[in-house]
């Protein structure tokens, strides 16, 4: 469990697997502790690295405010540090955003990229502001969390569909930090940063095969967003999955057609 001063800051990753190399980016407040399933399932066919992006987990939270390009060139300060000249690309949500302006800053070193619900912003489209999410009661919280997870995700939709229901009850959890602590300014650092991307013009420099998964009930990421992403980046192919945020662990076909993909 390395932690390394990269980019001038503390940075904590982990690698995983044998195969081609996957750098893996993670979604809003998710740490490698968090994803760590998600990650070995990954490590099954590839030579993974993920990192706690900066101001979460292990890695340091720096005074803000916090850039897409900070997350990015963190990312750049990894690879370089490891040695990967080449190499695969998955990002989800937040981690889709930051795999499209690292993308865009070096498009000659990823040789396929994975984008996963996620939105390019600007014209494009820009997901659900979870920035504006802190200011509504908790009761509030868990209501709008539940119904743009999956616009179907009502109680009546979810009494009479219980694998969505153990889904809920499986992603659900406070995973919140300490009001005022450390560990939640850097959440909201990372909130206020995820609020300002924007990479839509240059969404044109990425030259690698582009895989877009999105959910077709996605109230985060909107489909419409990914269909825009899908017209803009050359060499990309949308894939629809029934399911919304999470269709990579609700529809059955999507994660084979990643793995699929990501091997080339």
């Amino acid at each position: 469990m390395p932690t390394e001063r990269l980019n001038g800051i503390d940075l904590h990753w982990e690698q995983a697997g044998e195969g081609p190399r996957l750098l893996m980016f993670n979604g809003s407040g998710s740490t490698i502790e968090r994803m760590r399933p998600l990650m070995q399932v990954l490590a099954t066919q590839f030579d993974v690295v993920l990192h706690d992006q900066r101001g979460l987990g292990r890695s340091q939270i720096p005074a803000g405010p916090y850039s897409m390009a900070d997350y990015a060139a963190d990312a750049i300060a990894l690879v370089d540090y490891l040695g990967w000249d080449t190499f695969n690309v998955i990002g989800i949500s937040f981690g889709g955003m930051v795999a499209q302006e690292f993308t865009v800053t070096v498009p000659d070193r990823v040789e396929r990229l994975a984008l996963l619900c996620t939105s390019p912003g600007g014209d494009g489209g820009s997901s659900y502001p979870l920035h504006e999410l802190r200011s509504k009661s908790a009761q509030e919280r868990a209501e709008i969390s539940m119904t743009i997870m999956d616009t179907r995700f009502t109680p009546e939709w979810l009494e009479s569909h219980p694998a969505d229901q153990m889904f809920v009850q499986g992603s659900s959890g406070d995973f919140s930090p300490a009001s005022g602590s450390e560990a939640e300014r850097g959440e909201l650092e990372q909130l206020n940063a995820r609020s300002s991307h924007d990479v839509w013009d240059r969404l044109d420099r990425i030259t690698a095969p582009t895989f877009i998964g999105a959910g077709r009930y996605d109230g985060i990421a909107p489909l419409s967003n990914s269909e825009s992403m899908a017209e803009r980046i050359p060499n990309a192919q949308l894939h629809v999955y029934e399911g919304g945020h999470g269709f990579f662990a609700q529809d059955a076909n999507a994660f084979p057609d990643i793995l699929s993909f990501l091997a080339g």
